[in-house]
């Protein structure tokens, strides 16, 4: 009895540790541990301590809506005034995407997730229409505008299960998020960690970062190691990436930046002093090397984040450690709370650089900000139809108050507008819709805005370019590229060529990415050629009526491939039409800078407000297209 009574106790605890570690391990096998975080609704600003978590009753758990209820609701018919209607013309013709998504990752869940995320927008705009806003509920909502930064001074002990600080709109490029703290405890191991929203019924939200630091090692090594890292419910942890890496000249670059600081497991050059004990004698001190870590037991550091334009890099004590590529459909403007837990005294977090829009009552110029209304069917010499996403609230008003000044577009004969897909945060999308309906000059997307679905914007640039106005040429942009408009539409002039053009920075010689950890990465299903046909690269390129409205026209027969890099994807679609008969005109122009501005630009690329305020001055000073690099 006793023997078959210790049977079981061992067979239980073995049951148990498989439990543990088989649903809460990572894939190095050291304990995450998930935790919910208790919700500040009312100042999304404080410090919110974390609670254990609660065992949810399945019946009071979030209902899963269908999507096709979702897709109705996204494209039901409602009581819009004219100003309102402005920013859905091309919304309301886009219901037959829904039925083309194979093709593009995250497709299906996207358009579910705006179903949500238009359904709690509706709600909130039919609120205030029925005049449940009075003065004082007007100053609440200016308190619950987008910030432009959070902080947190002289934080106290977390707790055993960390701090969580939410981010209520996000992270854009340019944002960072700054810690000072001191490992402590008993291994000095923590974890950073950016996450998403989760969606109703799902159990933990995305993490967008996971930067774990052990100081003691792991499993794998016994030297301090950082391990980065992402987890979806989808597709459970991604592939890791250790700094230093266990793979000798495994170090890849991300915005021109190593993914691992090479210094990172070197030896020191400095020197520390080892107490050794030799056969009871008294002590006796000794000089020993060691491994460059940035992170030590009981010394404090200043570490940041810092959000670019293709991955995070993390910063400690003023020098780069590590970097980390964003991953599909895991991107900054979904980060909704930075988590902190482990060993460690946290002493403060500022977060800064974060997205917000202008308060419109100082706005002194914004008559000359606003867009004129376009009559439908109004002949166009150039439509330009700009990329951005929801929480881009300064690169817009960058471009309203530099290259959209320029008198074509002022007096009509040139109509730009931003395409712009849904965020899945309410206050976002909140300070996006009042945005559209003050400046006239956004299209909405019925899709929440993932970097794979933007082929979609491409598929909508055609769609208004020829069906909402007629325009002679299209093009297509990004709200970080300065465009020079007049002398773009010059050379289009120039050239002469009305029917099957393509002009930009034409490459008609590339290869797929088949890294799969890249952010551009093509998988043979996906195309299995070695090599593209012609395209343009995105900052800038211009087709011509025909060539949009075949697109349009092609995509609602389900005729398209369809290719998540959007600009292949226009050359893709251009070869296929040149198979049929299309006499197309590969027009290259150079000035087309993908990479950055040099002078004499017709478009540059990668430029910050700042930088595109000061290109704009230079311009009206008379100066030419000179860039601001050095300023």
């Amino acid at each position: 009895m006793k023997k078959w009574s210790g049977g079981v106790l061992i067979v239980s605890l073995f049951v148990l540790l498989v439990l543990r570690y088989g649903v809460m391990k990572d894939p190095l096998g050291e304990s995450l541990r998930f935790y919910t975080f208790s919700t500040n609704k009312s100042s999304p600003l404080e410090w919110v301590h974390a609670v254990p978590p609660a065992v949810q009753n399945p019946e009071d758990a979030s209902q899963v809506v269908s999507a096709a209820r979702l897709v109705t609701n996204l494209f039901t018919q409602r009581n819009f005034s004219s100003e309102e209607q402005r920013c859905l013309q091309t919304w309301t013709r886009m219901n037959y995407l829904i039925n083309y998504t194979e093709g593009l990752p995250n497709a299906v869940g996207a358009v579910k997730e705006a179903g949500m995320a238009w359904d709690s927008l509706m709600a909130s705009i039919e609120e205030e229409r029925l005049g449940s806003m009075n003065d004082s509920s007007h100053q609440k909502t200016k308190e619950k505008q987008c910030p432009y930064f959070l902080n947190i001074m002289n934080a106290t002990e977390p707790g055993d299960n960390g701090y969580k600080l939410q981010i209520p709109c996000g992270l854009i490029q340019g944002s960072s998020i700054t810690i000072i703290a001191t490992p402590n405890g008993l291994l000095g191991n923590f974890r950073i960690e950016l996450t998403g929203a989760p969606l109703p019924g799902e159990p933990e939200p995305p993490i967008v970062l996971h930067y774990n630091v052990r100081i003691h090692g792991d499993k794998i090594t016994e030297d301090p190691v950082i391990v980065q890292n992402t987890w979806t419910v989808d597709h459970d942890w991604g592939d890791e990436e250790r700094c230093p890496s266990p793979i000798p000249d495994n170090n890849k670059k991300v915005d021109e930046l190593d993914q691992c600081n090479s210094l990172v497991g070197k030896d020191d050059k400095r020197r520390f002093m080892a107490i050794r004990h030799s056969n009871g004698s008294k002590a006796q001190e000794e000089s020993k090397p060691r491994r460059y870590f940035p992170f030590q037991q009981g010394h404090p550091f200043v570490a940041t984040l810092r959000v670019g334009a293709e991955g995070i890099q993390m910063t400690v004590d003023g020098k780069h450690i590590t970097s980390f590529a964003y991953r599909e459909s895991l991107e900054p403007w979904l980060v909704s709370e930075l988590r902190i837990s482990g060993d460690l005294k946290l002493i403060s977090v500022l977060a800064s650089s974060l997205p917000t829009s202008e308060d419109l009552d100082h706005i002194v110029d914004l008559e000359t900000l606003k867009s004129a209304p376009l009559p439908p069917k109004k002949i166009l010499e150039l439509f330009i139809g700009v990329f951005s996403t929801a929480n881009n609230f300064k690169p817009r008003m960058a471009v309203r108050r530099t290259w959209m000044q320029y008198s074509a577009v002022r007096s009509g004969s040139i109509a730009v507008k931003f395409f712009v897909g849904l965020h899945k945060n309410q206050m976002v999308n909140e300070e996006l819709w009042n945005e559209a309906q003050t400046y006239g000059d956004i299209q909405l997307m019925p899709f929440v805005d993932y970097y794979s679905l933007i082929t979609w914007k491409t598929i909508a640039i055609c769609l208004f370019g020829t069906e909402v106005v007629s325009a002679k040429y299209v093009m297509k942009t990004d709200d970080d590229a300065f465009v020079r408009v007049d002398e773009a539409l010059a050379s289009l002039n120039r050239i002469n060529v009305t029917h099957g053009l393509l002009y930009g920075l034409i490459n008609s010689d590339s290869q797929p990415h088949r890294d799969p950890n890249s952010k551009w990465y093509i998988s043979l299903e996906e195309w299995s050629e070695e090599t593209y046909p012609p395209w343009a690269h995105g900052p800038g390129y211009v087709v011509s009526h025909d060539i949009a409205k075949a697109v349009n026209k092609r995509h609602k027969k389900g005729l398209l491939k369809m290719f998540k890099l959007e600009d292949v994807a226009m050359g893709i679609w251009i070869a296929e039409m040149k198979k049929e008969g299309l006499d197309v005109r590969y027009e290259k122009e150079e000035r087309v800078y993908n990479g950055g501005c040099n002078d004499g630009y017709v478009i540059a690329h990668y430029q910050g407000p700042r930088e595109m305020l000061c290109l704009w001055q230079k311009l009206e000073d008379g100066k030419g297209a000179k860039c601001c690099d050095d300023e």
